[in-house]
């Protein structure tokens, strides 16, 4: 039914939309045109009114009545001016509101377009399932970083004895201070000292040096003694 209207009136939805969005554009191209007249005419009438007052002052001291006809005439451009000035102030502003109308109908079209298209985006879009994202993101984050760590602090192979490594360099060290004695005919003090660790070899050099200290310091004491006797 309003197919058949639509065709008897000779009008459309289509035509329709396209008349709506030309209106204030052909509105604004009358008002210019007609506001462009009304411009020439206001032109026209202030040469007119300075035309007058130059008859007028010509034959203010010789025609009395020519000055005052100009006058009077002067006065009615003078009057047809202020109306015409009036229009054309009334046509910039109804042009003025027009196109801000427009501008406001465009931005507003505009602004609709981009809260459909944010619709369309957030559409597929919930607070839960950005949520469910964001902890799966952390979950992965923390498996990684479980991954790595037991990557770089598992160690490869098996494990070595630090103990077992220290008996044999000392054996090693032992070793190599006999195969010196023996180079340079030097006896040694034990034919052969046990293959310990370096802490203990170390703690019984420490222990001959006090006592060698001690030694010499009775030696020093007694021959002090000695020399106070004498």
């Amino acid at each position: 039914m309003s197919s058949m209207l639509s065709w008897i009136t000779g009008s459309s939805g289509g035509g329709s939309s396209a008349k709506r969005k030309a209106a204030p554009k052909d509105a604004i191209v009358a008002l210019r045109a007609h506001l462009e007249m009304l411009q020439k005419r206001e032109t026209h009438l202030q040469n007119q009114m300075e035309e007058q007052e130059a008859i007028a002052r010509k034959n203010v001291s010789t025609n009395k009545t020519a000055a005052r006809a100009a006058l009077k005439r002067k006065k009615q451009h003078e009057h047809s001016l202020e109306q015409t000035s009036a229009q054309i102030a009334t046509l910039e502003q109804q042009i003025y509101s027009i196109e801000a109308a427009n501008i406001n109908q465009e931005t507003l079209k505009a602004m609709q377009k981009a809260g459909k298209a944010m619709k369309d985006i957030h559409g597929g879009l919930t607070i839960d399932k950005v949520d469910e994202t964001m902890d799966q993101l952390r979950e992965q984050h923390a498996l990684g970083e479980e991954i790595a760590n037991a990557i770089t602090s598992a160690p490869i192979g098996e494990t070595v004895d630090q103990d077992e490594l220290e008996d044999e360099l000392a054996s090693m060290e032992q070793e190599a201070l006999d195969d010196k004695m023996l180079k340079t005919g030097t006896v040694p003090v034990v034919d052969r000292l046990p293959a310990v660790g370096n802490g203990e070899i170390r703690g019984k050099e420490r222990r001959r040096e006090e006592v060698q200290e001690e030694e010499d310091e009775e030696a020093e004491l007694r021959k002090l003694q000695a020399e106070m006797a004498m």
